[in-house]
């Protein structure tokens, strides 16, 4: 996920360009430069502003914002259990009545503000969603710190220890573990199919997350998705066989530069399982520009993903 494979190696390289940088533009933070990681990292800037969380447990009621004339919610802090845990998640639905599930995975840094803010967004158009710490395994979120420095030995490591600590496996029993606690919840239509977005190193986990539960994800969003099409057996586009969904992949331009073919062979998976999917380069973008926090957010071409998963959504969750 988010190229596992090669990380290690883009990051050093990175570095080194970034080093000689410094010594006019300054040191490598998530303010200054990088910028130039984010297509390996999904990296986070300044946070935006975004809904208090609720106390664990609890369920606070919440309005939705005048911009997005959205329906009233009720969010709150989850622990979930799991085959391997409990799993730390911010649930967020309409006040009233059930509405069709949609889960959602969070880049390389996890399960903060900026995501408990596009979950909200997302609820107040009519979804019951669930965000999750995908790293619950190894710690509770926050699991980065404010402001990452992926120049700090220390951070770095820690961050992708993080997402090694994920496989295949891992995302399988999460997936079958989330979609049932979703349905367990009397805010969720369980009559209606199950959504998943992922972002960076969460587009690989909706894949899984499809194919691992294809009588109930009928629809899936990845954005800038790391490692969708790789050389290994376990290649999340290898799993297309096996999923019922329709789908909607963003591309940001610059993953599509350095992966030019990764589309063209979607697109071929896609088209023998006959399955409806979108499969878009978002021209003039660089990896991470969707969650409102990233260094590289692109509001314009944000807007028009969010737009093509508001409608991927009505089309197959109603």
């Amino acid at each position: 996920m988010c190229d596992n494979d090669s990380f290690d190696d883009m990051v050093a390289y990175r570095l080194r360009q970034e080093r000689l940088a410094r010594r006019t533009f300054g040191s490598l933070t998530l303010g200054a430069g990088l910028a130039t990681l984010l297509p390996l990292g999904c990296a986070p800037a300044e946070p935006a502003t975004s809904p208090t969380p609720a106390a664990p447990g609890s369920a606070a009621a919440s309005t939705g914002t005048a911009a997005s004339a959205g329906a009233t919610t009720t969010e709150s802090e989850v622990s979930i259990t799991t085959p391997d845990g409990t799993c730390d998640a911010y649930f967020v639905h309409p006040a009233a009545g059930a509405s069709p599930a949609v889960l959602v995975w969070p880049d390389i840094f996890g399960l903060r503000p900026a995501f408990r803010q596009m979950g909200k967004r997302l609820a107040e158009s009519g979804y019951a969603v669930l965000v999750v710490n995908p790293f619950y395994r190894k710690q509770k979120a926050p699991t980065a710190p404010p402001h990452p420095d992926f120049e700090d030995k220390a951070t770095r490591e820690a961050l992708m220890a993080l997402m090694r600590s994920l496989s295949a496996d891992t995302a399988a029993t999460d997936a079958k573990a989330f979609t049932a606690w979703l349905d367990r919840q009397p805010s969720v239509d369980k009559a209606r199919k199950i959504g998943t977005t992922g972002y960076c190193m969460g587009g690989p986990l909706v894949m899984r997350t499809a194919a691992a539960n294809p009588e109930r994800v009928g629809a899936v969003a990845s954005f800038h998705g790391g490692g969708l099409v790789t050389d290994e057996p376990d290649s999340p586009h290898l799993l297309i066989p096996k999923m019922k969904a329709r789908f909607l992949i963003a591309i940001a331009a610059n993953d599509d530069a350095k992966q030019p073919e990764a589309k063209d062979k979607l697109k071929e998976a896609f088209a023998q399982a006959s399955l409806t999917a979108s499969v878009e380069v978002f021209e003039g973008t660089k990896h991470g520009w969707c969650p409102p926090d990233s260094h590289v957010y692109d509001a314009v071409a944000a807007n028009k993903a969010w737009s093509e998963m508001l409608a991927l959504f009505k089309a197959a969750l109603g």
